[in-house]
C-alpha cells in the first residue's frame, strides 16, 4: 500500500490533504472527543466537550469556559510530527496545492506550509469581541492579561475570544469557500487522521472529483470502501515513507 501510494503522489500535480485530530495527536495533542478527553470532562466539570466548548457555555459560564479551553485545548509546547514536515515537503515540491484541517493548532504552518485553510480556526489568533483588537496564544495564555481565567483587552477591556469555531456557530464562510474550491479542484484527495464524522466539515470530501481517493487513518471510516487506497497505520509513518520514497 505505502509504494502504491508513492506512485500516486508522483503521478499527482494536484494534491489536497484533509485532516482531523489524528494528525496532531501524533504531536502529543490528544483529541478531546477520545474517550479520556470524555472522562475528563465529565469528571471535572460534569459535562460533555461538545457542551463546555459551545457558543451557549461560553456566554453562560466564560469563566469556567476559559479554564476547560486552556487546559484541554491549548497545547503551545506541540511541534510538528513526521505529517506536517511530509506534507510541507509535498507542498515546497509543488504536488501539494492545500491543507484543508478541522485542527487549531496551527502546526501545519509551523512545519511549513503555506496554504492552509483552517476550518475550524486556530488558537494562535484571538479578537477582542468589543473592539476587534488582534492578541496572540501568549498573551492569552498570560495570568497578567487575565480576570481570573478571562483574558481582557488591553485598549479596551472587553474579553478577547479564541477564533475557534464553537460549537453551535457557523464555520468561516472565506475558509469553506477555500477548501471547497481547492478539493473540487483536485486530482488526488488525501484524507488523513479523521473518522469523518464531525460535519460540516467532513462533507467537504464529497466535492472531490478527481482521480485518487485515499484515506489514512487508523480505524475505518464511511469513506474507506470510496478509495483507492486505505491504510490503517499512523500516519505520520504512512506519508514520512511515501514522500520519502518519491
Amino acid at each position: 500500500m505505502y509504494e502504491e501510494l508513492t506512485k500516486i503522489l508522483k503521478e499527482s500535480d494536484n494534491i489536497v490533504f484533509f485532516g482531523g485530530a489524528g494528525v496532531s495527536t501524533e504531536s502529543d495533542i490528544p483529541d478531546f472527543r477520545s474517550e479520556q478527553g470524555l472522562y475528563n470532562a465529565q469528571q471535572t466539570y460534569g459535562m460533555s466537550p461538545e457542551q463546555m466548548i459551545s457558543h451557549s457555555f461560553f456566554l453562560r459560564d466564560t469563566e469556567t469556559f476559559f479554564d476547560y479551553y486552556k487546559n484541554n485545548m491549548v497545547y503551545p509546547e506541540a511541534q510538528p510530527n513526521p505529517a506536517h514536515v511530509a506534507l510541507a515537503k509535498l507542498e515546497e515540491m509543488g504536488k501539494l496545492k492545500a491543507v484543508v484541517t478541522q485542527n487549531i493548532d496551527g502546526l501545519h504552518q509551523k512545519a511549513g506550509s503555506k496554504t492552509v485553510y483552517e476550518v475550524h480556526g486556530s488558537v494562535l489568533r484571538n479578537l477582542c469581541m468589543d473592539c476587534g483588537a488582534f492578541y496572540d496564544l501568549d498573551y492569552v495564555m498570560d495570568p497578567a492579561n487575565c480576570d481570573g481565567h478571562v483574558p481582557k483587552c488591553s485598549k479596551c477591556g472587553g474579553i478577547v475570544k479564541p477564533d475557534v469555531v464553537l460549537y453551535e456557530e457557523a464555520l468561516d464562510e472565506d475558509q469553506i469557500n477555500g477548501a471547497v474550491r481547492a478539493i473540487s479542484a483536485a486530482d488526488t484527495l488525501i484524507i488523513g487522521g479523521t473518522s469523518l464524522v464531525v460535519y460540516p466539515a467532513a462533507g467537504f470530501v464529497n466535492y472531490f472529483r478527481g482521480k485518487h481517493l485515499v484515506l489514512i487513518n487508523k480505524s475505518s471510516t464511511s469513506m474507506d470502501h470510496n478509495a483507492e487506497v486505505v491504510i490503517h497505520d499512523p500516519i505520520g509513518q504512512v506519508l514520512e515513507e511515501a514522500v520519502r520514497n518519491m
